[in-house]
């Protein structure tokens, strides 16, 4: 029996394929191949016949074939097309992916929060749509009477934020949902300087809650809703723009002069601020905080105090808190003038980083 031998090394390889004889000629010799013996793969250089390497040049492998036996190279070349439709099938997952309704994958981090459909994003509708079940109307009693504010849901298990004014000195307090549910509610920690006050309904669950946004994103002339309870009218909807950013606002931390927004008693006055070296809405008393506001056109009324300034995503970017009203400024007049286009509202981010110490009671 016959061997053939083929070189796998360079195409100028000096070596010389030879024959053994039973004979014993000894030297090369080139007979012909015999008819069953099997051909031999072709090498290919300076051109690509589309199962070579990256750069157009196929490459030879040593095998040694023997007589009816299986050759390899196909193999190779199943694994190869193999391989190439795995890559392919994961490029067609990956857009399917990207492309599929829910917009995420596996590993992305599902957010708890108010989302708004993709038809109705940048719409009022969509967003009063979305958020409004997640703004609810507080009333908070004291011996002096009764006030009404806004607030809003952070957590699933109760947890609202509101302005510190619309709770301060309150014995009691409860808040309206807006599918007309009523909680009693804790005060859970409050914070005069910023105007913000935690409070915990009790008993509360599996409520749905606000996405807090990023107000230092926010730009003037950016679109935006507000959402509250003016005059104890639930649920109200108002929209504008951005009309300025990092306003000074001062606003009085007395208790006593703390329940100012929607006041039902006789002679009650809308919550007190300053801005501009003038006070609105009454005194503001000695004792005063002065933070950095968002400033909008949206109507504020008293009774949005604790209520949200949401972008057109449907996301939180402040918390509403004071409104200018000049007929109950120094001038006098009715305590239940409306806004005129000049209302205040803390930035979310505030918010965000004094949530901390307001879950731990607050600082005042």
């Amino acid at each position: 029996m016959t061997d053939y031998y083929r070189s796998s090394g360079d195409a100028d390889s000096t070596q010389q394929p030879t024959v053994g004889s039973s004979e014993g000629f000894p030297g090369p010799a080139y007979p012909p191949p015999p008819a069953y013996g099997p051909p031999v793969p072709p090498v290919h250089h300076g051109h690509s016949d589309g199962h070579g390497d990256g750069d157009g040049i196929a490459t030879a492998h040593t095998a040694t074939v023997h007589r009816g036996g299986r050759a390899k190279a196909p193999v190779a070349l199943l694994a190869a097309v193999a391989i190439a439709a795995a890559i392919i099938g994961g490029g067609t997952a990956t857009l399917v992916g990207q492309n599929s309704g829910n917009g995420t994958s596996g590993g992305d981090t599902i957010v708890n929060g108010t989302t708004v459909s993709q038809i109705s994003k940048g719409t009022v509708a969509g967003v009063a749509q979305a958020v409004s079940p997640t703004i609810v109307e507080i009333t908070a009693s004291s011996n002096s009477g009764q006030s009404t504010g806004s607030g809003v849901i952070i957590t699933s298990g109760g947890e609202i934020i509101t302005n510190n004014h619309v709770i301060a000195g309150a014995s009691t307090v409860q808040a309206r949902l807006s599918d007309g549910k009523t909680y009693n509610a804790q005060v859970v920690g409050t914070d005069a300087d910023k105007d913000l006050a935690l409070v915990k309904l009790d008993g509360a669950s599996g409520l749905k809650t606000a996405t807090l946004g990023n107000s230092d994103q926010v730009g003037v002339g950016d679109e935006v809703v507000a959402i509250g309870s003016p005059e104890g009218l639930t649920g109200t909807v108002t929209s504008g723009i951005i009309s300025a950013l990092n306003r000074d606002v001062t606003v009085a931390k007395d208790q006593d002069q703390g329940q100012g927004q929607g006041q039902q008693q006789p002679g009650g006055e809308n919550w007190p601020f300053e801005f501009g070296g003038q006070q609105f809405n009454g005194d503001t008393g000695s004792s005063k905080t002065t933070y950095k506001a968002l400033q909008t056109d949206a109507s504020l009324n008293p009774g949005n105090s604790g209520g949200a300034l949401i972008d057109m995503n449907g996301e939180i970017i402040g918390i509403n808190s004071a409104m200018y009203a000049p007929s109950s400024s120094s001038v006098g007049g009715s305590s239940g003038a409306g806004s005129v286009g000049l209302g205040f509202a803390i930035p979310i981010n505030t918010v965000k980083s004094d949530l901390a110490a307001l879950r731990g009671g607050g600082t005042s």
